[in-house]
């Protein structure tokens, strides 16, 4: 006995889900089927549960939390993309920092989403990288441009950049070492770092000098 084919879902792409958050990926699955666009192919909580599977029935399309057990998403990206490049990534994550979109965008990851989107700009994401664009979230958009307006020369580490931007947006060590997850002390020493290269002696006179000479 023959079994039934489901005509409507011939020729949709196919979309895999990586995402550790069980409350979450049901969620994502549920936009995504409820849209009618897209076929979900799979669905894990692990780069190493997927990669274990997703060969098999590849998808056109992966949404990746950036924070997974084992493998986390950056590294999950770059070995997906190793094996297959023509895998379409868009990272999801509830951060925007400089270094973690970075380090996304340069394993391989063709979008980035900060996980506070709705339901129409998740599958337009898909729809975007689809279609040969970047889908990136209004602030991840605003860190890219800034990167490209930093000066080239900066003395400054990419961490010290970070470190300054903070600064200059009146967060203190303890918040600083929060959002970086580092000690309060390694904040400290950043800041010693970046008065030191910069040759100056306060937080006000490293910002003017940063603004002035394109350094964040």
């Amino acid at each position: 006995m023959s079994s039934k084919v489901n005509l409507s879902s011939l020729g949709k792409k196919k979309v895999a889900i990586i995402e550790d958050n069980k409350e979450l990926r049901e969620g994502f699955d549920f936009i995504i089927k409820s849209s009618n666009k897209y076929n979900i192919t799979g669905l894990y909580d692990s780069y190493e549960e997927a990669n274990l599977k997703i060969a098999k029935n590849l998808p056109d399309v992966i949404l990746m939390d950036i924070e997974l057990p084992g493998k986390n998403g950056v590294e999950a990206t770059a070995l997906i993309k190793e094996k297959f490049s023509q895998v379409e990534i868009i990272v999801i994550s509830v951060h925007d920092d400089n270094n973690l979109i970075l380090e996304a965008f340069k394993a391989g990851a063709s979008g980035y989403l900060i996980k506070d989107f709705n339901y129409t700009e998740l599958i337009q994401a898909i729809d975007d990288v689809l279609s040969g664009g970047s889908p990136m979230s209004g602030s991840v958009a605003r860190l890219v441009v800034d990167q490209f307006h930093v000066n080239v020369n900066s003395p400054l580490s990419h961490r010290e950049i970070q470190v300054l931007q903070m600064i200059s947006r009146g967060m203190t060590y303890s918040q600083i070492a929060e959002e970086l997850s580092i000690s309060k002390e390694t904040s400290k020493v950043h800041i010693r770092n970046i008065y030191k290269k910069l040759q100056v002696n306060s937080k006000a006179e490293a910002i003017a000098l940063a603004q002035r000479e394109r350094f964040i």
